[in-house]
C-alpha cells in the first residue's frame, strides 16, 4: 500500500475496526455520526449510506482515503437494520429462523483531497437454522444482537445460528475486505500493492 495515502474508517463499528486491524492496515477512525437514510432499493440504500458516511468524514479532512460502509439484512423484500431493543431482536430472529436471507454491504472509498468516489455493494446469502423460542430468548439475553444488522453477529455467539453462507464471510461481519481492497486499488492504494 502506498505510504503517502492514509486510510480513515468512517465508522463507529468495533467490528469494522477489528477487521482492518486483523489485516494489518494502518488507519484512523472518525465517527461520521448519523447519516443513514432508508430510501430506494436495499442495494441503492446501502451504497447511498456508505457514500454519505465517507463524504461526511472526507469533508473534515484535507487528505486521505475515507472508507464508509453500511450493512443491512434483507428477507422477503423486508430490510432489517439494527434492532432497537430485545423484543425487536427477537422479532428479527423469528423472521430469519429456518430461512435464507441476504446480507448487503455498501462500501465506499472517497479521496478527501479530490472528492473522487468509488463505491460498490456486496451480497452474501446466509441460511439460518430453525430456532426455538428458548434459543431465541437465550441468544437475545446475551446482548449480542443489539447493534447488529438483522439482530445477530456471525463472528460471535450468533455463529451457532448459521447453517451456511454463500459469498463473503467478512461481508456478513460488516466489511467485505476483498472488495475494499479492489476499491483501494482504483486509487493506487491496494493493501498488498497494486497489480
Amino acid at each position: 500500500m502506498s505510504p503517502r495515502l492514509k486510510i480513515v474508517l468512517a465508522s463507529s463499528s468495533p467490528r469494522r475496526r477489528r477487521l482492518l486491524e486483523q489485516i494489518g492496515v494502518p488507519f484512523e477512525v472518525i465517527d461520521p455520526g448519523d447519516v443513514e437514510s432508508a430510501s430506494g432499493r436495499p442495494e441503492e440504500q446501502v451504497i447511498e449510506n456508505a457514500v454519505a458516511k465517507a463524504r461526511r468524514v472526507a469533508e473534515r479532512l484535507g487528505e486521505g482515503l475515507v472508507v464508509g460502509a453500511d450493512t443491512v439484512v434483507v428477507i422477503g423484500g423486508r430490510v432489517l437494520g439494527k434492532p432497537g431493543d430485545a423484543s425487536e431482536a427477537e422479532e428479527m430472529l423469528r423472521a430469519l429462523s429456518g430461512s435464507v436471507h441476504r446480507v448487503l454491504t455498501g462500501i465506499a472509498v472517497v479521496d478527501a483531497a479530490s472528492g473522487r468516489t468509488e463505491a460498490d455493494v456486496v451480497a452474501t446469502a446466509v441460511r439460518m437454522r430453525p430456532l426455538s423460542e428458548d434459543e431465541i430468548a437465550a441468544y437475545v439475553a446475551t446482548g449480542e444482537p443489539l447493534g447488529k444488522a438483522g439482530g445477530y453477529a456471525i463472528q460471535g455467539v450468533g455463529a451457532l445460528l448459521v447453517e451456511e453462507i454463500r459469498g463473503c464471510f467478512y461481508n456478513v461481519v460488516g466489511l467485505p475486505l476483498s472488495r475494499l481492497d479492489a476499491l483501494l486499488m482504483r486509487f493506487g492504494a491496494g493493501i498488498l500493492g497494486d497489480p
